[in-house]
């Protein structure tokens, strides 16, 4: 049994770097805002042109909330490029729970973005494929609740098909089931969960709440090329802190290996 169980890791690990070889083209990176970030993704930024997976922990695998957050402010960078202009979002969801103001308080702003409900996995997954090639999308979120090498690899030839995004969101909105075990095709993989924000200073933060920007304890479970990491992130530029700055979506506000916070200067700074 350990002989069998050895040479089925070995195919395995066979099969996760053919499939790394085969990843398409990257069309660009996105900054998240932050160089410390950035230096843990191959070329300094999240690849554009391929897809990614960010899910959630604990109660998070079921509500989403978190990584649907984190994934909103990724979407708002990228349509924010100048290369996106005109290009929409596409939100693929398992159950009709999503709140668009929300969204836009996150930088997404809802006259570009595109909901469609699928009936099961299956589904969302076709619809994300089809939408990934079509013109005019810049990005598709699909929520499903585990994607395995060949979907992986079908999502990645839809991507390169016209160079769209894709950020797989990995929720179970219904409950039971578990995440398919085993390897990946994405190119990184996020596991995102809710920090407490921090208290209002000097404006920046909800009005009228006394609540800075949401805060997610954020990790890089797994990069191509690049490396692994933990951090305390904010949502930085949302239009609660004025004129929103999309472009650089996220603030680093501690390394999560020793949680040191930031200096003060970096809320001053970002007023």
């Amino acid at each position: 049994m350990d002989g069998d169980r050895r040479n089925r890791l070995a195919a395995l690990r066979t099969d996760i770097r053919r499939l790394e070889r085969m990843a398409g083209p990257v069309r660009g990176r996105l900054s998240l805002g932050d160089p410390r970030l950035d230096s843990a993704l191959p070329g300094g930024g999240l690849s554009l042109g391929q897809w990614h997976e960010i899910g959630g922990e604990g109660a998070e695998a079921e509500t989403g909330a978190a990584p649907a957050a984190f994934a909103a402010r990724l979407a708002a960078a990228l349509l924010a490029r100048p290369d996106q202009r005109g290009r929409s979002a596409v939100w693929i969801l398992r159950r009709d729970d999503l709140f668009p103001p929300g969204l836009a308080g996150l930088g997404l702003p809802a006259e570009r973005l595109v909901g469609v409900c699928a009936r099961d996995e299956a589904e969302a997954l076709g619809v994300a494929e089809d939408a990934l090639a079509s013109p005019g999308v810049g990005v598709v979120l699909a929520e499903v609740g585990a994607v395995d090498l060949t979907a992986g690899r079908r999502l990645q030839l839809a991507c390169e098909a016209r160079g769209g995004t894709g950020l797989v969101i990995l929720r179970r909105p219904f409950g039971g089931g578990r995440a398919t075990a085993g390897g990946t095709a994405a190119a990184t993989c996020w596991r995102v969960a809710p920090a407490a924000s921090a208290p209002n200073l000097g404006g920046l933060g909800l009005v009228g709440l006394g609540l800075g920007p949401p805060r997610w304890r954020l990790r890089l479970a797994r990069s191509r090329g690049g490396r692994s990491g933990a951090w305390l992130v904010e949502a930085a530029g949302t239009a609660d802190e004025g004129e929103a700055d999309v472009a650089h979506p996220l603030r680093l506000v501690a390394e999560l290996g020793d949680r040191d916070l930031a200096a003060p200067a970096a809320f001053s700074a970002a007023g």
